[in-house]
């Protein structure tokens, strides 16, 4: 009875790991996944942290049958080429690059390996594609484009009387350019000034930060990488002027940004993923995949202790909505 069982057992274990096989990738060798970050950043982890988590659930699993190596750059083009020179050189199978700057440097990968990118807000706009429907090159990937009307319509929900709209941004970042664009066009015909101010590094925001805050009356964040790295100088500034700091990503919100409309940034790196898997699979090449842009599962995001600290009150429909997510300053 004992040896019915045992061999009961052995059966079972058998047929599990037929049936698991089964739905792994089968290759002799293990497939090379190159995941290039240009800085590490809790919005950019996020990214990869959903789409590593989706891989595993689609069968590709690090150390069994895929390897996966992840770089980041550090903020530095320099380190971005090395970077994608090594993954080019190990003949990857898949580079995925995670942020407009990670991605420029990456599609010099394409003519030899496909190349797909994650929270590029304008990959058209920064010469990444040649269109969203169609690539033009081995590469595609997820957008997240601000959702700028959106943002802004929350704003003047919240905060009606905007006269003087600060803006904070290096001109280098396409996607901070976009959002740019966006929000003049949203304000013509309103009687609202936008004041705008530039800066190059993480080294430079806070002084012009403060030059800023004393000209408005609001604040608007892009989801601009040299900004963002210093949000919560800028939101504590912001804070102490009692003026409110609208930002173009959740992880602003966390750091004590007033209020963002936006999408759930590991959500991104899953969507990024299945389209990884389907080129790896061989059911389509990058080229033939149109870029996703994520727009259309958003929640709105408020940051309660901020209100509280500039004295703004958010009305109960907002707070009570199915999709707000309510923050409180870090502990």
């Amino acid at each position: 009875m004992r040896i019915r069982k045992i061999l009961s057992v052995v059966i079972s274990i058998i047929f599990c790991m037929v049936v698991l096989s089964g739905c792994l990738p089968q290759t002799e060798d293990k497939i090379k996944i190159g995941i290039i970050q240009f800085t590490q950043f809790p919005t950019l982890d996020a990214v990869r942290q959903g789409f590593t988590m989706r891989m595993r659930e689609l069968g590709y699993i690090d150390g069994l049958n895929s390897e996966f190596e992840y770089k980041s750059a550090n903020g530095s083009f320099e380190e971005a080429n090395e970077i994608v020179d090594n993954f080019i050189e190990d003949k990857k199978d898949i580079i995925i690059s995670i942020s407009t700057p990670a991605t420029t440097v990456a599609m010099k990968a394409a003519d030899k390996i496909p190349v797909v990118f994650a929270a590029v807000s304008d990959p058209v706009g920064a010469g990444i594609v040649d269109s969203l429907e169609s690539t033009g090159r081995n590469i595609t990937g997820t957008s997240n484009v601000i959702r700028i009307k959106e943002n802004l319509d929350l704003a003047f929900q919240l905060t009606p009387n905007i006269k003087k709209l600060g803006y904070i941004y290096n001109p280098a970042e396409q996607n901070s350019i976009k959002s740019l664009e966006g929000i003049k066009e949203y304000l013509k015909g309103k009687d609202v000034e936008i004041i705008e101010t530039t800066v190059n590094s993480p080294a430079e925001v806070p002084a012009a930060a403060q030059e800023l805050i004393q000209k408005v009356d609001s604040l608007f964040v892009p989801n601009d990488n040299t900004v963002a790295a210093v949000m919560p100088i800028i939101a504590k500034m912001a804070i102490d002027a009692k003026i409110p700091a609208y930002v173009g990503l959740e992880l602003m919100v966390k750091e004590n940004g007033l209020a963002n409309v936006g999408i759930r940034y590991e959500t991104m790196g899953k969507e990024t993923a299945n389209i990884a898997a389907e080129i790896l699979g061989g059911e389509r090449q990058a080229k033939d995949i149109p870029v996703e842009i994520l727009s259309d599962d958003l929640y709105t995001f408020i940051n309660i202790d901020t209100a509280k600290k500039i004295g703004l009150t958010i009305p109960d429909k907002i707070l009570g909505a199915p999709k707000t997510v309510l923050y409180t300053a870090p502990k």
